[in-house]
């Protein structure tokens, strides 16, 4: 983690413990900036993960908790790359059928998906805490909406902490 600033890790606590993001801002550096701007911001806590499907990603970031909400903030162009895959604790940005509406919501990835590859802007990576992420409430059928979802109780940048 050496080669790693402070500045570009992420402190997620969820209720079972501390999840550490390394964001990704030489693949995309306009997701990184918002996610960094918006953790700062308080934005992220206590929203849920709204969306979890077994064997495939946490989705959270939308303070409605319904999937169709995200910041005030504009949207963002896509940032896709072929340099990185969609593997286990890989944190991608959510977006609609349009390429560029990524704006706060972003999935954790519990299983490598080929399928997302070069479809969806990478954002981060889990570098500590998966065992955290796998203990997040899963949703229902396709859509994985969760009832009574687990919450995200605070979500700072690392060197933003005292």
């Amino acid at each position: 983690m050496s080669d790693t600033s402070k500045a570009d890790l992420i402190n997620m606590d969820l209720k079972t413990g501390r999840v550490v993001i390394r964001l990704r801002p030489d693949l995309a550096p306009l997701a990184a900036e918002r996610i960094r701007t918006l953790a700062a911001e308080g934005f992220y806590d206590n929203t849920p993960f709204h969306r979890v499907i077994h064997g495939f990603m946490a989705q959270g970031g939308d303070p409605t908790g319904t999937g169709t909400s995200g910041s005030k903030l504009p949207d963002l162009k896509a940032e896709f790359t072929k340099a990185a895959k969609f593997e286990r604790g890989t944190v991608g940005m959510a977006r609609t059928m349009n390429p560029d509406s990524a704006n706060s919501q972003f999935f954790i990835m519990f299983e490598p998906s080929p399928h997302l590859d070069g479809q969806y802007t990478i954002v981060g990576q889990v570098i500590e805490g998966m065992d955290h992420i796998d203990q997040i409430k899963r949703g229902a059928g396709h859509s994985g909406m969760v009832q009574d979802p687990d919450r995200i109780i605070k979500m700072r940048p690392a060197d933003a902490e005292a």
